[in-house]
């Protein structure tokens, strides 16, 4: 069965880099980027952030989106080139009508699809990290970065030339061998520009590297995975134009989904974020029974201000999704009155006992979890989020949220441009999340194909 899967994926790569709107996308991202990297210069600031500032910010943000558009394009056109155009000419025949699986096929299709995808999303976003390093010509007076000129122009150069000498000699398919020779070499200039500085000096290989960038680069990649498995569900039983009008639309609604959809599925606003936390006695376990104080510090001051007696929530996600605090009835006696603190016919809650800053201190009070009372999951984590008031959740909402696959969660260029760090835990959730929607859609697709006629 594994054979199977293998040889059909193998043909459908090389179906795929052989069509030519394989090579012109790519061809098209690298010339976006010679453009955008000579143009970008719009923000006219210079507001810093950890990894690119200024300028630099903008040409990253319309590298990457356009990065994500000729992911879109291509997973459209390739999909619908290797399945619906072959139900068409009825040639997927030679496979169905041998002892092969119709799940086996789709899952072929999928891998030759997903990879020459993933060849040529790699080589786009080599072409944006090099376009980083280089940075926008913010003024005529700013110098070229030479090592960037150099060992670009000659990997296009060697590719092309490598391209057209197999084509005319050989009759290799000129933009399968450029396009396939394309990613490693521009792949060996990086990793060359990264060894020299902008005035040829030599320098260690971490001097120039973006880590959080590259996390970014990615997610963007892994979103491309997922918008293939959607070309291929759609492509399945729809023709080309409406493959790409679906995964048009998937794309936009995925990128807004936020907005429409999830602001309305989870309610809650943060004020603050928690920049660390401690017991005020570290003897007992802390915020278990009733009068155990905890305290806090913020990163910032708050959005909102925190007043005594009010009630403290806080969560890992900024929507307020996954509270580690259970919805309870707010205190409304007297903090200073301890018989009404330790009192445990007073409903369990977690209160604000004082407030200097950002420096806040908590007491539980009421019922302790002795009584079967459990207000908290866990105690504060330094990134957590605060909230003054529980999380409200539409189901219905909150079930077409998740429908729809979340295009957003692989948008991490918003965190790198506003200086917030992209700890690996989150590129790993969002693998995990990226591997559930492609399960999902090729499960859509195998579904759809095993009814299809191609006879």
């Amino acid at each position: 069965m594994l054979g199977v899967i293998f040889t059909i994926a193998r043909n459908t790569f090389l179906e795929s880099v052989r069509q030519p709107i394989y090579f012109i996308l790519v061809a098209l991202a690298g010339v976006f980027q010679v453009f955008t990297t000579w143009t970008a210069a719009f923000s006219m600031g210079y507001t810093e952030s950890a990894e690119v500032s200024s300028d630099d910010q903008m040409m990253l943000g319309l590298s990457l989106g356009m990065a994500m558009l000729i992911g879109m394009l291509l997973a459209a056109f390739l999909a619908t080139s290797v399945i619906s155009k072959e139900i068409e000419r009825k040639t997927v025949l030679t496979v169905v009508s041998k002892p092969v699986p119709r799940p086996s096929v789709v899952l072929g299709k999928y891998l030759g699809v997903a990879t020459a995808i993933a060849i040529a999303m790699v080589t786009i976003l080599l072409f944006a990290l090099l376009g980083v390093r280089h940075g926008v010509l913010m003024t005529a007076g700013d110098t070229v970065d030479q090592p960037v000129l150099v060992f670009s122009f000659a990997a296009v150069v060697v590719a092309f030339g490598v391209g057209t000498w197999g084509n005319y000699f050989y009759g290799w398919v000129f933009s399968q061998t450029t396009t396939l020779l394309l990613c490693p070499l521009m792949l060996l200039a990086y990793v060359l520009v990264l060894m020299v500085s902008k005035k040829w000096h030599i320098q260690p290989l971490a001097t120039d590297l973006k880590p959080q960038i590259m996390m970014t680069c990615v997610a963007i990649l892994l979103s491309q995975l997922v918008m293939t498995a959607i070309a291929t569900a759609a492509s399945a039983r729809l023709g080309q134009v409406m493959t790409i009008v679906i995964c048009s639309a998937a794309l936009v609604l995925g990128l807004s989904s936020n907005h429409f959809l999830g602001r309305r599925a989870v309610q809650n606003t943060p004020i603050a974020r928690i920049e660390s936390g401690s017991p005020v006695m570290p003897s007992r376990p802390a915020l278990q029974n009733n009068s155990d104080e905890y305290d806090v510090v913020l990163e910032l001051e708050p959005r909102t201000p925190i007043r005594v007696g009010s009630p403290f929530y806080y969560g890992p996600n900024p929507s307020g999704l996954f509270l580690a605090t259970s919805p309870y009835t707010p205190f409304k006696g007297d903090l200073k009155d301890m018989n009404q603190v330790a009192d445990r016919k007073t409903p369990a809650a977690l209160v604000v006992e004082s407030v200097e800053k950002k420096k806040i201190r908590l007491i539980r009070v009421g019922a302790g979890e002795e009584d079967g009372v459990k207000i908290a999951s866990r105690v504060p984590r330094p990134g957590d989020y605060v909230f003054l008031k529980p999380t409200r959740v539409s189901r219905p909402f909150l079930a077409a949220w998740g429908a729809v696959p979340n295009m957003q969660f692989f948008w991490l260029t918003d965190a790198v441009t506003q200086h917030q760090d992209i700890p690996p835990r989150h590129l790993g959730l969002v693998a995990l999340y990226a591997l559930l929607m492609i399960g999902a859609f090729l499960s859509l697709a195998v579904a759809l194909f095993q009814k299809r006629e191609v006879g």
